[in-house]
C-alpha cells in the first residue's frame, strides 16, 4: 500500500478540501485520506492509479498534481 501526496489546485478553503477529499475517497483501494489546505496538499494512502485519482478530483472541480 502506498502513501502519496499530491499538490490540488484550486482547493483555497475548509470547503474545498471536503469536495477533494470525498472525491478521494471514492476511489476502490483508498483506505486514508488527509488533507492539508495551508500547503493546499493531499496525503493518500492506498492503491489506486493516479489517472482515475486525477479524473475524480477533475471532476469536483480541481486539479490534482502528481508529485515531482
Amino acid at each position: 500500500m502506498d502513501t502519496q501526496v499530491f499538490k490540488v489546485k484550486g482547493m483555497t478553503c475548509g470547503g474545498c478540501a471536503k469536495h477533494v477529499e470525498k472525491a478521494l475517497r471514492s476511489v476502490a483501494g483508498i483506505v486514508q485520506v488527509d488533507m492539508d489546505v495551508p500547503n493546499g496538499t493531499a496525503k493518500v494512502l492506498g492503491d489506486a492509479p493516479f489517472e482515475l485519482l486525477a479524473e475524480r478530483v477533475a471532476n469536483a472541480g480541481y486539479e490534482l498534481v502528481r508529485p515531482a
